[in-house]
């Protein structure tokens, strides 16, 4: 049987060529072309894949990558936004929470029964909204008989002419109805309660088993009682559509193509890497480190994950590392996992003219947002680019001269820069605004100007 990616990743990525994809990751990230080239020809590859037969495609690996990069470079960014653009279930985990097991943190296997979580309801979504115009013609046909309740007929009465006039009465209500004529009136109708019993997770089990031995045990606990609670109409119907929507729709089907596709499109981004970065003969935190790094292992070499939707493959989900790398290198990791990330690919500290592009060149860019944010209080806010540049380079020097945190710096200047007018906008007059050189000279040189205020404000 061939491997197909589902059917909405095909239509949408399927005819984007690498170029096309660094184009699209280009609307949001500055720079880092070559962690966009890599990951660009990791989903292309998936695409080349599920044209191949069955028995190559099941031998083809994803080729996992590892990013190396100073924080706020674009590490995460350009995953989060690949997994958008291929509309994969994607989960960001972070690498040292991994460490404390037993105590706060959590077993590797949880990542993948996350992203199967993510999958199941990214299935549902698409399944509601397929379902969604039946399951709004019944909601409206059962609230019609709650406010217009069918009256019976005479048995010696024109049977036919009473239906037709009830017809026609029931029309007439449900034109009222989409006028939202009817918005005003209660009705009353029978609301599912969500019970669900309080309990302890005895030490060592996950939630998955926990859940799944409590269901088998107390089937009746969990079906939730039903109580008579009056609401208004649009009320009403809302929670008669979402009600109608899930019997429409089959888990099980749900659960089965949402395992299907994240074993064949999910994508997985592991941070803080290098936090677990600890070779043999260390003492301490090293050793539980190295544990993670072991742990780890399997889930990205392939194995088989017990989820409460069925058993879950991990041959095929691409795994995404990232880390700063600062302390540890790349080769502290152990041999094995270094070589399940055969694809390395350094990003860039970020400068003054990166930092310029940020502030206006990506669709969501931190000067449009603030515009944006001003303009609901009317207020017309501009920036000169005298300004921007000037916002720049005071991004650059605290980052310089204090811990860098790359494009991360800039909303730190920004929220000090724009301070007074986001207290003040909803009392100000002079509704238009523009942020010019003297004016960002004016918040922010003196902080700039004493190091020791820079690192506790910016």
């Amino acid at each position: 049987m061939p491997i197909y990616l589902p059917e909405k990743t095909q239509s949408s990525t399927d005819t984007l060529t690498p170029r096309q994809i660094v184009a699209e990751l280009d609307k949001y990230v500055v720079g880092q072309s070559a962690a966009k080239r890599a990951v660009a020809i990791a989903l292309r590859n998936r695409m080349r894949r599920q044209k191949l037969t069955p028995e190559l495609a099941e031998e083809i690996a994803p080729k996992n990558i590892l990013m190396i990069g100073p924080t706020g470079v674009g590490k995460t960014e350009i995953a989060r936004r690949l997994a958008r653009l291929a509309q994969s279930p994607f989960l960001k985990v972070e690498a040292s929470k991994f460490t404390e097991i037993g105590y706060v943190g959590r077993d590797v296997e949880s990542m993948v029964r996350d992203l199967v979580e993510l999958g199941v309801d990214m299935v549902r979504e698409e399944r509601i909204e397929e379902v969604r115009t039946k399951a709004t013609q019944n909601a409206e046909d059962r609230l019609l008989d709650i406010l217009l309740p069918p009256r019976p007929i005479a048995p010696d009465g024109d049977s036919a002419a009473a239906r037709e006039q009830q017809g026609q009465t029931r029309e007439r209500f449900r034109e009222q109805l989409h006028a939202g004529r009817l918005d005003t009136r209660v009705v009353e109708i029978d609301v599912r309660e969500k019970s669900f019993p309080s309990f302890e997770i005895i030490a060592g089990s996950s939630v998955e088993e926990v859940d799944i031995n409590l269901k088998d045990m107390l089937p009746g606990l969990f079906q939730g009682k039903t109580k008579r609670r009056k609401l208004k109409v649009p009320e009403a119907l809302e929670y008669l559509r979402q009600e109608e929507e899930q019997k429409l729709i089959d888990m099980d089907s749900v659960a089965k193509a949402a395992v299907e596709r994240v074993e064949q499109a999910g994508i997985i981004f592991i941070d803080e890497i290098d936090k677990i970065a600890g070779r043999e003969g260390a003492h301490g935190p090293d050793v539980s480190r190295e544990g993670v790094q072991r742990d780890i292992l399997p889930i990205v070499e392939g194995t088989t994950v017990n989820t409460k939707y069925g058993m879950v493959r991990t041959d095929h989900i691409l795994f995404i590392a990232a880390g700063a790398f600062h302390v540890s290198k790349p080769s502290d990791l152990i041999p094995e996992l270094q070589g399940r990330f055969p694809i390395r690919v350094e990003l860039q500290p970020l400068g003054k003219e990166e930092f310029i592009r940020i502030l206006t060149e990506p669709r969501s860019a931190l000067v449009k947002q603030y515009m944006a944010l001003m303009e609901t209080e009317g207020i017309d806010l501009t920036f000169s680019d005298d300004a921007i540049r000037r916002i720049a380079d005071f991004a650059t020097i605290v980052n310089e001269r204090t811990e860098n945190i790359g494009a991360r710096r800039l909303h730190t200047v920004m929220e000090k820069l724009l301070d007074e007018i986001s207290f003040e906008g909803p009392d100000l007059e002079q509704k238009t605004i523009t942020i010019d050189d003297a004016y960002v000279t004016k918040m922010l040189a003196d902080i700039v100007k004493n190091e020791d205020l820079s690192r506790y404000i910016l």
